[in-house]
């Protein structure tokens, strides 16, 4: 089977994904979720002319040259307004919050007046007409469309979803990424480890990924190198209603590389398998009916990598979120031989210098090596071919942080 191009790779991954169904949350489970359903206003907000400050609701008229004496006739605090209309030559103190009295069409704030005693003020600074007060309507009206389907529902949009009064949202369902790691040398960190077994790292950074886009991570364990093995944890994703299965070494093509014979006995269509990427060869796509299977390579950086490339943008449209590479311009840091190929996502330190991005490559780029990764903050993209190139030649960096 041919090497697949990764921009290829990634459009037939993508083919036909669109976001999972909706489900009504309330809005404290709603933080960071991506609406499903528009949200329209169900109150006007504010619902009355409102004072915005504390002090006095007063006539204009009766404040327009000062000093002027008012008679203070009742109190409206916020949450429960004043019955009565206020008249000539007439206030009630008011505070923020609370509605506007019938007959008054201004707010003096409380630090222009002097209290006079027996139920009496004076107003010491003229207030024009509508001052200090919010009108009926000001945020929104009944009927309104405030928050369109997609929105990511971030603090102030769950504030004005309150303040619409809506208890639950519709939003889209999170992914489940049922992820399935292989290999008989694997053990689970915290282990007692033989003299030829490793830690299974990779499900701990792959469920990362998931998670970074709003998804949820079901990780089923470490299968042994044998088909009933690996055919069982898969059965077990399935029953889960996982959206998408990530297994974690074996779609290579060793004695020992099973995953390809599993997922097709189960009824997966392949899709395709081995792509022109460095590091991530042998990643495999396919379909178990509704369920994308994607098969990551063992090794860790590989696997890491195809996760940035492939799962996340799956995962954040099937839950509805617009994702982008944040891939720069920048300048090389040292010089680069020539490329094969396979399309080449080299890690590298990326740092600021006179004004644009200066990337430089670590001198080693096994893809077994984790800790350069992590020190890692780009990756420098070389296209298919690229001819060798020199310390300040261009290139394009893929931000990583």
């Amino acid at each position: 089977m041919a090497l697949v191009p990764v921009a290829e790779a990634l459009e037939r991954l993508l083919d036909g994904a669109a976001p999972l169904a909706g489900e009504s949350v309330s809005l404290l489970e709603a933080v960071d979720r991506v609406l499903a359903e528009p949200v329209a206003a169900l109150r006007t907000q504010p619902p009355f002319n409102a004072s915005a400050m504390d002090g006095y609701a007063v006539r204009a008229a009766d404040v327009a040259s000062v000093p002027s004496k008012l008679q203070v006739i009742g109190m409206a605090p916020a949450g429960r307004g004043f019955d009565g209309s206020v008249g000539e030559r007439q206030a009630v103190r008011i505070f923020t919050g609370a509605p506007l009295p019938e007959g008054a069409d201004t707010i003096v704030i409380q630090e222009n007046v002097r209290d006079l005693g027996g139920r009496h003020i004076e107003v010491i600074e003229p207030t024009a007409e509508w001052r200090n007060i919010r009108r009926i309507g000001l945020d929104f009206s009944k009927g309104e469309v405030l928050l369109e389907r997609g929105r990511l529902l971030d603090p102030a949009a769950l504030s004005l979803a309150a303040s619409a009064n809506h208890p639950r949202v519709s939003v889209v369902k999170r992914p489940l990424v049922a992820i399935i790691a292989t290999g008989d040398e694997l053990l689970p960190p915290g282990s007692d480890l033989g003299p030829d077994q490793i830690v299974s790292s990779n499900a701990y950074g792959v469920a990362a990924v998931a998670q970074s886009v709003g998804a949820r991570a079901l990780d089923l364990g470490i299968a042994a190198d044998r088909k009933e093995a690996i055919a069982s944890l898969v059965q077990k994703a399935v029953a889960a209603g996982a959206d998408v299965i990530v297994t974690l070494g074996g779609a290579s093509v060793g004695d020992h590389d099973l995953i390809h014979d599993v997922l097709t006995g189960e009824g997966m269509t392949l899709g395709f398998w081995k792509i022109a990427m460095r590091p991530g060869k042998p990643l495999m796509f396919g379909r178990l009916g509704a369920i994308r299977c994607i098969g990551l390579p063992g090794n860790p950086v590989a696997s890491l990598v195809c996760s940035q490339l492939f799962l996340k943008p799956l995962l954040a449209r099937l839950g509805g979120r617009n994702h982008r590479q944040d891939i720069r311009p920048a300048r090389l840091g040292a010089a680069m031989p020539a490329n094969d190929l396979r399309q080449d996502y080299v890690r590298a330190v990326v740092r600021e210098d006179d004004g644009g991005l200066v990337a430089t490559p670590f001198s080693i780029q096994d893809s077994s090596m984790l800790r350069m990764l992590a020190d890692a903050n780009g990756l420098i993209v070389r296209a298919p071919f690229a001819a060798a190139s020199a310390a300040g030649d261009p290139c394009s960096v893929l931000m990583l942080r």
